[in-house]
């Protein structure tokens, strides 16, 4: 095992890791609420299907009942059988794979976009704005903290590989 890799982070490093979903997807909702109560409710919605898929995918991970830089690590493990760790590096993630995570991100761009057309707010820009920035800077900041650190990285990550093929 690489020297200085974390069986189990740190919890300043899980609080730290969850604070920027959690923030994408309240930006989101705030956005989202100028449309109405069953967009914000859909979209709040979509985001917890895309954290349960994100757990159902930990089952095969190295961290799997550890404490993983986001803390699923143990939360899959209180929700789901343990799967096969072999799996989970031998899985290959493409773009198209990870675009459902995406959405997160363009459904409340695509709904403030409407927004700031049919009526424009200052509020909804700068919303708009602060859900940009911390969604591109935020995601390559949480990587460049968490993916050095990670075990799982060492024995094979498909996701650190698709990410990291651009850099």
């Amino acid at each position: 095992m690489k020297k200085g890799c974390y069986e189990n982070y740190p919890l300043w490093m899980v609080i730290l890791t969850n604070i920027y979903p959690i923030s994408i997807y309240i930006l989101g909702a705030f956005i989202l609420s100028g449309l109405g109560i069953i967009f914000t409710i859909l979209y709040l919605l979509f985001c917890l299907c895309m954290e349960i898929r994100l757990l159902k995918s930990c089952v095969n991970c190295h961290y799997y009942g550890k404490t993983c830089a986001f803390g699923k690590g143990r939360l899959s493990a209180l929700l789901f059988k343990r799967g096969d760790p072999d799996l989970f590096y031998q899985e290959d993630i493409t773009w198209y794979a990870v675009l459902p995570d995406f959405l997160v991100l363009l459904f409340p761009l695509a709904g403030g976009i409407i927004l700031i057309i049919s009526s424009f707010n200052w509020i909804t820009l700068l919303l708009i704005i602060s859900i940009l920035i911390l969604s591109l800077a935020g995601n390559a900041f949480i990587r460049s903290l968490t993916c050095k650190y990670c075990r799982q990285r060492e024995l094979g990550c498909s996701a650190f590989e698709l990410f990291s093929e651009n850099e």
